[in-house]
């Protein structure tokens, strides 16, 4: 599904890990990737209040869970720049999906990173 919502369009996501070299690009865009489908999903599935948002961010977050070895296998991982980044940008989306009072660790509580 496309994403329709302007602010999301026009946003660059996971755009402090693209400029810094310790992150391998096509690790980078895999997550890029999982955080569209969560859009994608938001705009589908159109959650009706926070525990519902909370059930696809947890499940995105889950998706983050399993690229921790494609860093590893390419000499990264995710660490302290790399979580805030993937927090911030989780958190971004509820806010642009009109969830402001969204709590940004229950929005990813199923991290191991």
């Amino acid at each position: 599904m496309a994403v329709t919502n302007e602010q999301v369009t026009g946003h660059a996501f996971l755009k402090a890990l693209y400029r810094d070299d310790y992150y391998p690009d096509p690790v980078v865009d895999r997550g890029r990737d999982i955080l569209l489908r969560l859009c994608g999903r938001v705009e589908a599935e159109r959650p009706a209040d926070l525990d519902a948002l909370y059930v696809l961010t947890q499940a995105a977050t889950e998706e983050f869970n399993g690229l921790q070895d494609a860093f590893w296998e390419a000499g990264s991982e995710i660490e302290t720049v790399a979580r805030e980044e993937i927090a911030e940008d989780f958190w971004f989306i509820a806010r642009a999906y009109g969830f402001t009072d969204a709590d940004m660790e229950e929005l990813i509580a199923t991290r191991d990173w």
